[in-house]
């Protein structure tokens, strides 16, 4: 008997997974990297990435955290990138399918070219952030009013953050203006990855 769903909707189901799953463990990555850290590691003046490699020269890597924050981007990365290729199934708004790709790839290169790694890595952060806030704002597309509006406002803010970060450093610190950058972007694989799942999933009977 037939459901009524096709195969790209149950693709954009699965895809919903893989988001909500790979913004999931990011943000526990990131929880628990920070609690095996050494004494001195803050919020505000400690960059995300400092947990897998601090910037060359004298780059220091500290462990656990390393091993725990390079695997969770690694991890991280491959599902966004999965749940990327599955939202390709369904035709529409491939313009915007592009870019949580890209996102995935950029998550990826982070846990594989850790901090230390002068060049590369802030290639792969940048494209991370750059293509994760404009997942968010084109993401509208695909959602409805009002959550349409709050992933608008999720991407701003990451890019707003991104651009500034001269004027917001001194406020907030290199680690805090990170942060705004960042987790804007996980917040919305959370909410977008649930809300795929949600609307295209298999309805179940009560």
């Amino acid at each position: 008997m037939s459901t009524g769903i096709s195969p790209g909707m149950h693709g954009a189901s699965y895809a919903g997974i893989l988001f909500l799953l790979a913004g999931s463990l990011i943000f526990m990555g990131i929880i628990t990297a920070e609690i095996f850290y050494p004494q001195g590691y803050t919020t505000a003046n400690s960059e995300i990435s400092d947990l897998g490699a601090t910037r060359p020269p004298d780059s220091i890597s500290y462990q656990p955290s390393a091993t725990l924050f390079n695997w969770t981007m690694i991890l991280s990365g491959l599902l966004i990138i999965g749940g990327a290729l599955l939202l390709f199934r369904n035709k529409s708004e491939r313009i915007f399918k592009l870019f949580p790709l890209l996102l995935g790839i950029g998550v990826l290169g982070v846990g594989i070219f850790p901090g230390n790694v002068a060049i590369l890595h802030p290639i792969f952060a940048l494209m991370a952030f750059i293509s994760g806030g404009l997942s968010c704002i084109l993401s509208w597309k695909m959602t409805k009013s009002p959550l349409k509006f709050v992933f608008v406002i999720l991407g701003g803010m990451t890019l707003l953050f991104l651009f500034l970060q001269s004027f917001f450093i001194p406020i907030l610190g290199d680690g805090g203006t990170e942060r705004f950058v960042a987790y804007p972007v996980i917040i919305w694989l959370i909410g977008f990855g649930g809300f795929l799942t949600g609307k295209y999933g298999t309805p179940e009977e009560i």
